[in-house]
């Protein structure tokens, strides 16, 4: 008995200094704790993501991919595979799992060697949290007085909802959504057992483990978490033994791009950089979501690439990326077979060369076509075989494929960008077997293609506030993040045209004015040179209509009309439309275009024509979205508005007591774009760019149709359309600028080097309209890329009526002078006229000279 209490007194000594001793640690290192409380608001870090208005994901920026979940969406059958592989007990003990330590300490002292199974999850949070990973004393002490600390603050739901969004499982993802979708590009709700059992498997050996790159230890690592799943009665043993024989299926998926727009997703990116800072950019789970709808973005997309193919096919083939071995013509075509993608490795290496002579095995093509950089719409192949007007390829996936002769009959040699070699008659003109190409998809048709060495831009925008509908910055991002929309100024050409007689109908023509078409030559004494500014095609007409000198882009005309309205003048009008007067030239080259300007600043001074004389901001972020979708910016953009207009100017005119019938207005009035040109000037400009397409009813025996851009007609086949070719000096810009109901657009074409040319630039104006061809101009160069967006876009738009504004008067003129007419045949048409401009002068009789037209055209 005496022994007995001896022991119990040492017992209990040991327990008091043990009490005291953890007493004395925990006030020893309770400076250095942090502060637990903070894990109640937690922020996790989560990358920016990028949407389109329709909510389509367009990128993702950030070093973690982190997808948060909340507890009550994660499937049962994930947590039951965590808590089985990590913490069965997690919610029976306190933070500190007593049993888990005790048999840690019995490793410790039986083997020396320091156990891992001691750690439960709230530990794991806390060290996730708060601590680093190293292996000591202290480290471990401060871990379980953390975790005690957290099982106090939070539920164990909150705290295994930290851990299943913190913890790292490989390929820079955190937490068990971004590993659902790296692993297997699901949501986490859609996963299998199998897949579940993988992931639950990572957390403690997110390299080892990993099914990506060592899938054998991965399916190893899982086959253990569904053995402990099973032991813990957590799934039934015919669900473990089918989820054991499942093949490895993981294999790596990127952010699931739903629309791919990366230059619009840079601009977002830079915006939200130069707001926030690199670390909160990239970690404060920003969504941005754009003005851009998916359709019409690829809508965009499209235009633009089947343009710039269709250029690339007009001047030739550059021939292949590559020559993988050298052609044998004696070679037995049956030994040009390929090796099926479906061999293994193995069996692949029984099989015959590719061809004998070559060395080259199918895996080894497959192998060096994995390392070809990818481009946008194109992808690698090697020629196996060339018959008579076929080819055999192999693209990067082991598949091989027929090139028929609808693909390869295209590809007449490049020589320059002027000339071409001569038709190809036949497919081994063009192709050899051991040929690395490029092929893209054209329908259901597979084409040789080309890497696009010209460039292209486009942006459309709604024209009554400002948002960009679509952007295409560049052919493909890969190869050059060069945002042509927003970056590249480039000369105008005769995109400058309508800003020029805008300005001329403010200082005192019209659309029935009389310019003289005729050649300009101009001496420059200190040059010892003459100017000559020459139209395109090379014809004068004497004078001419206004109306029909924008509609022929006649530019001997344009540089008379500069002379009358004075240089000065015109720069001071163009920059209402927000173009940069320094940007400006101060010389008569700038009636046709010498000036410089970005895609998005020539669209935004069309959008004045189009929404009736106000200039609004172009924008592209909707909002922009933090934590929880709590909206953090919302964009208010200024709105062109004339019946606010109207409403405000009524109510300034209105006497004391009165009130006046005010038209509709929802917008405040700082929110109300600037006005910057009249409407009726507006509307003249809009009916002019009509012309452009429609023509006007007027032709030429001498310069063929009455407007650049018939072509657009033809295609669209709508009177509610209207835009303006450009083409620089020498075709080394090339533009079409335009509207339609609700959008207005600007496409551009040209090389990012400034001293190549497009092309050729003559036309064949004497042919019929219906055989006029062109060389590289506006209207065939970069108006095809409008006219392929606008004929998708205003499929299901229904056409907009003419709204003629007032002030606005018609006339019916003499086509020849201008001056009014009393005749009704088809020497005459009506025109519009801001009233108090009509012309007061009669035009004497004459007979018709072109029996063409047999009754008159009205253009309202």
């Amino acid at each position: 008995m005496k022994w007995f209490k001896r022991f119990l007194a040492m017992i209990c000594l040991m327990a008091i200094l043990g009490l005291a001793g953890l007493a004395g640690l925990y006030y020893w290192i309770a400076p250095d704790l942090p502060d637990v409380d903070s894990l109640k608001t937690v922020q996790l870090q989560t990358p920016m993501r990028v949407f389109s208005a329709d909510g389509k994901l367009i990128s993702q920026f950030g070093e973690k991919r982190r997808i948060p979940v909340r507890y009550e969406q994660v499937p049962k059958t994930l947590i039951d595979a965590v808590l089985a592989t990590e913490d069965a007990r997690f919610f029976e003990h306190n933070g500190v799992d007593p049993i888990g330590v005790a048999r840690a300490a019995f490793v410790l002292i039986t083997t020396g060697r320091k156990a891992q199974g001691a750690s439960t999850i709230t530990m794991q949070v806390a060290r996730n949290f708060f601590l680093t990973r190293e292996k000591t004393y202290i480290r471990k002490v401060k871990e379980i007085f953390i975790a005690l600390e957290i099982e106090r603050l939070l539920s164990k739901e909150e705290i295994l909802e930290l851990y299943l969004n913190r913890s790292f499982l490989g390929n820079r993802a955190y937490g068990v959504g971004a590993a659902a979708q790296v692993y297997y590009g699901k949501d986490v709700s859609q996963l299998t057992l199998a897949q579940i059992a993988m992931i639950a498997g990572l957390p403690q050996a997110p390299s080892a483990a990993n099914p990506i790159r060592n899938p054998n230890r991965g399916k190893t690592r899982r086959n253990v978490v569904l053995g402990r799943m099973l032991s813990v009665n957590a799934i039934t043993q015919a669900q473990h033994d089918q989820a054991v024989t499942e093949p490895v299926t993981a294999k790596y998926h990127g952010a699931e791009i739903e629309l791919y727009a990366p230059h619009l997703a840079e601009m977002a990116r830079d915006y939200l950089v130069a707001k926030y800072g690199d670390e909160a950019a990239y970690t404060q789970g920003f969504n941005i979501y754009l003005t851009v709808d998916s359709s019409t973005q690829l809508q965009a997309e499209q235009a633009v690439l089947r343009n710039l193919f269709a250029y690339d096919m007009r001047h030739g083939y550059r021939g292949p990326a590559a020559q993988l071995w050298a052609a044998t013509p004696a070679a037995d075509p049956a030994t040009t077979e390929a090796t099926p993608a479906s061999l293994s490795p193995d069996a692949a290496e029984a099989e015959e060369v590719l061809p004998a002579v070559s060395g080259w095995r199918a895996e080894q093509i497959i192998s060096h076509l994995a390392t070809v950089k990818a481009h946008h719409k194109l992808q690698a192949a090697v020629v196996l075989q060339v018959a008579e007007q076929t080819a055999e390829v192999m693209n990067a996936e082991g598949v091989t494929q027929t090139l028929t002769w609808d693909g390869i009959k295209w590809a007449r040699e490049y020589r320059s960008d002027t000339r071409q070699g001569p038709a190809p008659k036949q497919a081994s003109d063009v192709l050899t077997a051991g040929m690395q190409i490029w092929l893209r998809q054209q329908g259901d048709t597979l084409m040789l293609a080309q890497l696009p060495q010209v460039s292209s831009a486009f942006v459309a925008l709604d024209p009554y506030n400002g948002a960009i509908k679509a952007l295409i910055g560049g052919y493909d991002f890969g190869q050059s993040q060069y945002n042509r929309v927003t970056q590249a100024k480039r000369q105008l050409g005769s995109n400058i045209k309508p800003f020029l007689y805008s300005a001329a109908l403010e200082n005192g023509f019209t659309l029935a004015s009389l310019v003289n078409n005729a050649p300009i030559t101009k001496w420059d004494r200190s040059q010892g040179t003459a100017w000559r500014p020459r139209n395109s095609p090379d014809i004068y007409t004497g004078p001419t209509r206004v109306r029909q000198g924008l509609a022929q882009s006649i530019n001997v005309m344009a540089v008379r009309t500069l002379r009358q309205i004075g240089i000065n003048t015109f720069i001071d009008h163009a920059s209402r439309f927000g173009f940069d007067p320094s940007e400006l030239p101060r010389n008569e080259s700038l009636s046709l275009g010498s000036a410089s300007a970005t895609p998005l600043e020539n669209v935004r001074g069309f959008a004045v024509f189009k929404n009736g004389g106000f200039l609004i901001e172009p924008f592209f972020i909707e909002r922009i979205e933090g934590r929880n979708e709590r909206i953090i910016e919302q964009a208010q953009p200024k709105i062109a508005c004339a019946d606010c207009e109207q409403a405000l100017l009524a109510q300034a005119q209105a006497t004391d007591g009165e009130t006046p019938m005010l038209p509709q207005c929802l917008w405040p009035q700082e929110q109300l774009a600037p006005r910057v040109i009249s409407a009726q000037n507006a509307f003249l400009i809009r009916q002019t760019m009509q012309s452009v397409i429609q023509g006007g009813g007027d032709w030429n025996a001498g310069t063929g149709w009455n407007g650049t851009a018939w072509r657009a007609a033809r295609l669209l086949n709508r009177r509610d359309i209207g835009g303006k070719t450009g083409t620089t000096n020498e075709a080394r810009d090339t533009w079409f600028s335009g509207y339609a109901p609700g959008i207005v657009a600007s496409a551009w074409v040209g090389f990012d080097d400034h001293s190549r040319k497009l092309g050729r630039t003559s036309w064949n104006a004497n042919a019929p309209r219906d055989q006029i061809t062109a060389g590289e101009s506006g209207a065939k160069t970069a108006g095809p890329a409008w006219n392929y967006f606008m004929k998708s876009y205003l499929a299901d738009v229904a056409t907009e009526r003419t709204t003629v504004p007032e002030g606005i008067v018609t006339a019916r003129i003499d086509r020849a002078s201008g001056k009014l007419s009393t005749q009704i045949d088809s020497s005459s048409m009506f025109e519009y006229f801001i009233d108090g401009t009509v012309p007061t002068e009669v035009a004497q009789p004459q007979q018709p000279e072109d029996p063409v037209f047999e009754q008159e055209e009205e253009l309202f």
